[in-house]
Formats: C-alpha cells, sequence, structure tokens
C-alpha cells in the first residue's frame, strides 16, 4: 500500500487512521482517488481537502466506527464501495463481537484496495450481475454448527472468531500453518472469487489445468486425503503452502493470496524508499509500480529481498519470519499465471470496473 501524508500538516498517516494525530483532522479515504484525506465539515457534508470539487459524507458504517471511507454526498448508497458488499454482520451490541468485526472490516478494506488497484470487478448483489460479491461475518453460536470461513458462489464467509488472536494463532499452530492473519483469509477467498468468475470458461482453462492441475477431481475426497495423509512430501517443489497441494482450487487460492500479498507490500516498500542489498553488495529498491508491473520475474527477485530483510528484522526482535515461504521456480510460474490472468481481465472489463468505482 502506498504512502498517505495529511493535507493540512504533511503527518505521515495510516491506512486505518480517523484523525491526524498532529492537527487534529479528521480523516477519511477515498476509494475513488486512492487518497486518504483530510476533511472538514461543510453543511451536512464533508469538504474532502484531497479534493476540492464535491461534497462527500462518511459511509454508514463510520457511525459504528467500522469505516473510514467515504462515498460523493447525493450517491446511491449510504454505505461505501467495500460496505456494500455486506450481507450479514454479528450482533453489534456485544462489545466482544464489535471489537472483532471492526479487524475484520479493517482487514476487508485492505483487500478493497487491492482489487480496486487491479481494476477487478466487484459487483454487489444490488446490481445486474450473475456472480454478486458478499459477505457474512458469522459468530458461533452454541445451538448451531461452527461456523467455517470458506467461499460458495460469489458468497466469502469469515467466521468471527478469526479475529480473536489466541484463537487464530490455536487454530494455525493446530494445522500445522506458517502464517494465518484475517487479511490472508479474505485474500484467499478472493481467488476462489475470481476463478469461478474468470477462468472456466475463459482461454485461461487449459493453461490453468496444465500449472495448477484438474480441478475436476472430487474436492471433497482431495481435502479428507489432505486431512488424512498430508501432503505430498515434494510439495515445496511445486506449491506456495501444503495446503496447496491438496486440490487446483486451493492451489490457485493460496497463489492468488501469495500475488496480493507480493504486490502490496512490494508497493509499501516502494513508498517507503526502502533500499536492502543484494548478496553482492548491490543496492535492491522497488522503482516500479508492482500493481501494473508486467515482469514477475523482476517482481519476485524485489520480493524475495525485501523479504529476507524482513525476516532477518522479525527475529532481531525474536519474531517468526514475517514470510516464512519459498518461491521455487514452478511456484514462480504459477504467480506469473495470476498477474497474466488479472492483467488480462482488468484490461478487457476497464470500461466495466471504471464507471462502478466512479459511482460509490
Amino acid at each position: 500500500m502506498k504512502a498517505f501524508r495529511c493535507q493540512v500538516c504533511r503527518q505521515s498517516i495510516l491506512f486505518e487512521n480517523t484523525k491526524c494525530e498532529s492537527c487534529g483532522h479528521t480523516l477519511g479515504y477515498l476509494p475513488t482517488h486512492g487518497e486518504m484525506t483530510a476533511v472538514e465539515p461543510v453543511g451536512n457534508g464533508w469538504r474532502a481537502l484531497a479534493d476540492g470539487t464535491r461534497e462527500y459524507r462518511f459511509c454508514k458504517n463510520w457511525e459504528l466506527h467500522g469505516c473510514n471511507w467515504m462515498v460523493e454526498k447525493g450517491g446511491p448508497s449510504e454505505y461505501c464501495l467495500a460496505c456494500q458488499h455486506n450481507r450479514i454482520v454479528p450482533d453489534l451490541s456485544d462489545d466482544k463481537r464489535h471489537a472483532a468485526w471492526q479487524k475484520i472490516e479493517a482487514a476487508k478494506r485492505r483487500l478493497f484496495y487491492s482489487l480496486i488497484r487491479l481494476n477487478l470487478p466487484a459487483p454487489t448483489a444490488s446490481e445486474n450481475d450473475g456472480e454478486p460479491l458478499v459477505f457474512d461475518f458469522l459468530a458461533e453460536e452454541p445451538s448451531q454448527r461452527p461456523v467455517l470461513t470458506g467461499h460458495d458462489s460469489g458468497l466469502i464467509t469469515i467466521a468471527l472468531k478469526e479475529a480473536d488472536d489466541p484463537a487464530r494463532e490455536k487454530a494455525r499452530d493446530e494445522m500445522g500453518e506458517p502464517y494465518r492473519t484475517l487479511l490472508g483469509h479474505f485474500r484467499h477467498e478472493i481467488g476462489h472469487y475470481y476463478w469461478d468468475r474468470i477462468v472456466p470458461h475463459s482461454k485461461h482453462l487449459w493453461p490453468f489445468r496444465e500449472l495448477f492441475g484438474d480441478e475436476r477431481e472430487d474436492y471433497a475426497a482431495a481435502l479428507q486425503r489432505h486431512y488424512e495423509e498430508g501432503p505430498p512430501a515434494d510439495w515445496r517443489q511445486k506449491h506456495i503452502s501444503a495446503y496447496a497441494s491438496c486440490h487446483a482450487w486451493e492451489d490457485f487460492a493460496e497463489t492468488f493470496a501469495h500475488y496480493l500479498h507480493i504486490v502490496d507490500t512490494l508497493e509499501t516498500g516502494r513508498s517507503a524508499g526502502l533500499v536492502v542489498r543484494r548478496d553482492d553488495g548491490s543496492p535492491a529498491r522497488v522503482d516500479f509500480d508492482p500493481y501494473g508491473y508486467p515482469d514477475i520475474n523482476e517482481m519476485v527477485d524485489s520480493w524475495l529481498d525485501i523479504s529476507f530483510a524482513l525476516n532477518n528484522i522479525n527475529r532481531s526482535m525474536g519474531q517468526p519470519d514475517i514470510y516464512p515461504f519459498v518461491i521455487s521456480p514452478v511456484v514462480k510460474e504459477k504467480l506469473s499465471f495470476v498477474q497474466s490472468l488479472l492483467m488480462d481481465h482488468a484490461q478487457r472489463h476497464a470500461a466495466v470496473a471504471v464507471p462502478r468505482a466512479a459511482r460509490c
């Protein structure tokens, strides 16, 4: 994610901030501009200093301390581009569930930042589209079955317990996962959504099968085999994670998630002017826009340099590696497939995606 500064005092601000700690201005995010903005009240709306041409209001979830995104005053929805996709949220009168929901919403907004940057369509249930993107954020009830995070025909379910750090860490340890975060869940499940939306009826289907495997393999049987027998001994040579080895759909979703991990972190490094030294002593910096850069080899090389440095920094603090994964030549080829797929789809659907964003 790129760096942001307050328009009033030039203080560095974060994507989640709602107030500048330096000058005290209220802050919001303009998704149509890709900018955090200081705002000032005007009438019953707000003047955004990043855009002096129109008035804005905050997303309705602002009232619940659940969103800092803004919509154009007089627009068709009370909710922002990200919150329009919510179908079910937990009982927010419960303080603990309210706090968990806030964490989930923060991760979801980072997901939508990437979707907008990649110019990917994300229709809501109210639009005339056969594949809307919908979210349910569900709490477990004693009388009901456990809530499972997953994707089904455009509906992404996130279990509220994933916002509980001890519970999520316990699940990560029990499942032998090196990485488990709310943002990671969103990026993985959105990979399933875009596979369903883009791949099956496109020119990409056969190349997908050659690289990831045949998705027509029985999915339930593949999962059962994975949990009973574990991954194949050579999974690291072909897959980004052990879970990715269980089925072609999961391989794609895991690879998709890692592509988003890489491009967003590279953009952060670029915005921060991050420079690390390669093994040969030469400086490595990100001097390209990773969201629109077509050279996967240079992107991965830059990522390996930066992630190695970040892992060392974490270890210096007694923390686990920030990126405990190996990108093999086959995994790089899969990342290249995801990149080509997204760029091709975004370019062909730009005429649809751009006007939609402008309506928010």
